[in-house]
């Protein structure tokens, strides 16, 4: 089964051509070069490819995206504000080795136990959400200066210092 990974979403038009703005968090600034195509979920656990004809940057976490038979300003407003995915293998190749998103799939180390693997990542002004699976319930975990302790690229970790009390809100 292919895995799918959010990267951003499509958050406006630009021209009569169909052309949209993809708004991303990949980390660096990228026109997608090689990529093929993007996914959108239709239905849950549903994603449609949308082939891509052109792609240029237009600023730092923003680009300007043109899918094949998206061809008026029309046909692409249909697909503003949707999400936009990626296979993990492409994923892993356009995305930026420090940008938040990058944690995707690791595990956080509290006080030496494993209590998650990240499924999402929020970004937030001061500080980065890690959601994970908490003995089956949705978890936030905090990630910044005071909590993190180590980053282990290797081993797919984060060792963190949670606050006493922090993990019980979610149990």
């Amino acid at each position: 089964m292919t895995n799918y990974i959010s990267i951003g979403k499509l958050v406006a038009t630009f021209g009569v051509g169909g052309e949209l703005v993809l708004r991303h968090e990949l980390g660096r600034k990228t026109a997608l070069k090689g990529l093929e195509a993007i996914f959108i979920e239709a239905k849950k656990e549903e994603f449609l490819p949308y082939f891509i004809e052109t792609a240029r940057i237009k600023a730092g976490q923003e680009i300007f995206i043109k899918l094949e038979n998206v061809n008026t300003k029309e046909a692409a407003q249909k697909l503003v504000q949707k999400q936009v995915w990626l296979e993990e293998a492409a994923f892993h190749e356009h995305a930026g080795k420090s940008a938040p998103i990058s944690l995707l799939g690791f595990h956080i180390i509290d006080n030496g136990n494993d209590i998650g693997e990240i499924l999402e990542v929020i970004e937030q002004p001061h500080q980065v959400l890690c959601r994970i699976d908490l003995d089956g319930k949705e978890a936030l975990i905090p990630i910044h200066a005071e909590t993190l302790q180590k980053l282990d690229k290797k081993k797919k970790q984060i060792e963190v210092d949670l606050p006493d009390g922090l993990l019980d809100i979610f149990r």
